[in-house]
């Protein structure tokens, strides 16, 4: 089921050429966000003041480390979404839009990849 309008799939073009499902994609990652960032609250505070072994030993919980990486990729996205708006909206040279929308790219992926791996390291006792 497609979300376009009939003139715009004749034409391929939208606002942005795929603001329907942009739009979307940043709603249900809010909507995931909402669960998964209590847990990460919930998570942090459990592990508040505890050594480096037991929070390992807490991390080496599969369904802990799947549930913080899922958690560490949703916000990644949503942030990298949200600031891809940001950018097209107000951020008017070309060149500059350009290369400000790959920086975020990178960023997004950069961020979400120390993360993963620091969660994964902790939970294999890397």
């Amino acid at each position: 089921m497609s979300m376009r309008t009939p003139f715009s799939r004749v034409t391929g073009l939208g606002s942005a050429r795929d603001g329907t499902s942009h739009f979307f994609a940043q709603r249900l990652t809010a909507i995931a966000n909402i669960p998964l960032t209590l847990f990460l609250i919930f998570l942090i505070v459990t592990l508040m003041g505890r050594d480096q072994a037991t929070i390992a030993t807490a991390f080496s919980n599969p369904i802990l480390a799947g549930l913080t990486i899922l958690t560490v990729v949703s916000v990644a996205w949503h942030m990298k979404l949200g600031m891809q708006v940001v950018i097209e909206d107000y951020v008017h040279s070309a060149g500059l839009k350009l290369l400000a929308v790959i920086g975020n790219i990178f960023f997004s992926l950069l961020v979400a990849t120390i993360a993963v791996v620091s969660v994964l390291l902790l939970g294999f006792g890397g």
